[in-house]
């Protein structure tokens, strides 16, 4: 990582970490991950992340067996989030699902549909 590790955690102590699928590009989950999380995600090649609830480090899929490979780790151009793409061995969901965002939407806009010219319009909700 081009950018040193401290960099991201000098705004506060725990970043958002985005997981996605690294071969599909799907979002499997948020957690957060402090210092230690990165460095031992980094160290080990698979997901470390730090419990706001636990209070402490856990490995993803310690319990499950449902591990992530990390395939790499990008920070934003803030350095205050991560995207973390793995391989994903099982659900990523602690429910079962194969991705925490599972639910129905909360809110949904329908899509602009393009025109023959390339300008897009929207369709109106009746």
């Amino acid at each position: 990582m081009g950018t040193q590790l401290s960099a991201f955690f000098q705004k506060q102590e725990l970043v958002p970490a985005i997981v996605q699928e690294a071969s599909t590009g799907e979002v499997l989950m948020l957690a957060y991950m402090n210092e230690a999380s990165l460095k031992r995600t980094m160290e080990t090649g698979y997901t470390w992340f730090y419990s706001r609830s636990r209070q402490r480090l856990w490995q993803k899929g310690e319990e499950s067996g449902n591990v992530q490979r990390v395939v790499s780790v990008t920070g934003d151009c803030d350095s205050d989030a991560l995207l973390v793409k793995v391989e994903q061995t099982g659900p990523a969901c602690h429910t079962g699902e194969p991705t925490c965002f599972f639910a129905a939407p909360i809110y949904e806009e329908e899509l602009g549909e393009h025109s023959g010219d390339g300008s897009t319009y929207v369709r109106s909700r009746t």
